[in-house]
């Protein structure tokens, strides 16, 4: 599984974003290139939503729907008559 901490890591970017080289990961004579991310990056504002969207792929595709209610909670019916739900992710 993922941790919860790591989850702003593992979101797709759905646009080009550019960054300084990383303080102490400098090429020497290239100081002034930039770097393309290709994942999120902790502090980066788009990394929780481009999480949440990943997220939300992997429950719909699992079969469970959102709640019309609230947009975090999923449900699942099983054939049992059994009702899943997830409405948290905590470490």
């Amino acid at each position: 599984g993922i941790r919860c901490e790591d989850r702003v890591l593992h979101g797709e970017l759905e646009e080009e974003i550019f960054m300084k080289q990383p303080e102490g990961f400098e090429v020497a004579g290239k100081e002034n290139h930039v770097c393309r991310l290709k994942r999120s990056l902790y502090g980066l504002k788009q990394s929780p939503r481009q999480w949440y969207k990943r997220f939300d792929s992997f429950m719909t595709s699992h079969d469970f729907t959102r709640s019309s209610y609230d947009s975090c909670v999923y449900l699942k019916k099983l054939k049992n008559g059994s009702l899943l739900y997830v409405d948290d992710v905590d470490p």
